[in-house]
């Protein structure tokens, strides 16, 4: 592959060109096979995958069941985006973006989709980890909606330049670098005032943030540690640790989890029995 490009004037998709998940990205969207999505019992039907934005959501679930509301009780059914389930007929019902998370309220009908979109849902629904005074509520949405926009650059940017791209260039590796640490950065300032991203309560956008953000500098995204030096985040850091150690983010985790060591795994959901198998 030659280190200059010069683009052409009507681009056309390569399918060996992509990396890691050329197999099953494209540029077009709609279903490639009917499949029907499975249903259990609860009223809340989670189709995810542990990926950073699927923990948002199971941690969120897992929180509210941790606080009592037992009305959170759902189904978690593992969607394989490496093997394409995210492009099955029944999952683009539920969400035509065909990516994970996606939810369905069989309450009340509604598929919600988007992480941030069904963190606020659920929130909302259930009257949780969003506050009602409106100056704080504002600030929780403030940062919810900055991880949402901010989040493609650490993940579809650095993520994939460092640790999924055929091959390794300088320019985008240190572009993407350049921008995590700054947003790094961005956090370790706000923590440095607060218990918690947007103030001194738990909120959805510390359930939001955490995944991403939380993950990195605890040194579990694309083995990026030393080479973002996260160590000198002690804010965020503090933070994160802090964060990790609640018991409803150790059991989120896990759930459509189906890698790693056989105790992190829980690749579906159904009860909180689940957890001891």
């Amino acid at each position: 592959m030659s280190h200059t490009y010069t683009p052409p004037k009507v681009w056309t998709w390569d399918s060996q060109n992509g990396g890691a998940f050329a197999s099953i990205n494209r540029p077009v969207s709609g279903a490639t096979h009917d499949k029907s999505l499975p249903t259990g019992e609860h009223d809340l039907q989670l189709y995810s995958m542990a990926t950073p934005n699927g923990v948002k959501v199971t941690v969120m679930l897992e929180e509210l069941l941790e606080a009592g509301h037992s009305a959170a009780d759902y189904d978690a059914w593992l969607i394989s985006i490496r093997d394409g389930d995210q492009f099955g007929s029944g999952f683009i019902e539920v969400n035509p973006n065909s990516k994970i998370p996606a939810l369905f309220d069989r309450s009340t009908g509604s598929r919600v989709f988007e992480s941030g979109s069904i963190l606020l849902y659920l929130a909302e629904k259930f009257g949780a980890f969003l506050p009602k005074d409106p100056a704080k509520r504002t600030e929780v949405m403030n940062w919810l909606f900055w991880q949402m926009g901010s989040a493609p650059f650490v993940g579809g940017g650095f993520g994939h330049f460092y640790a999924y791209a055929p091959e390794k260039y300088q320019y985008p590796i240190n572009r993407y670098a350049m921008e995590t640490k700054r947003q790094l950065d961005v956090l370790d300032q706000q923590l440095a005032k607060q218990a918690f991203v947007a103030g001194d309560e738990y909120s959805i956008a510390d359930i939001a943030i955490w995944p991403w953000y939380g993950a990195l500098v605890l040194g579990r995204l694309y083995n990026a540690a030393e080479f973002l030096d996260v160590q000198s985040y002690s804010n965020l850091q503090r933070w994160a640790k802090q964060i990790d150690a609640r018991p409803a983010v150790q059991r989120g985790i896990k759930v459509n989890r189906n890698w790693g060591e056989a105790q992190e795994q829980v690749p579906e959901r159904h009860s909180a029995a689940d957890f001891n198998k």
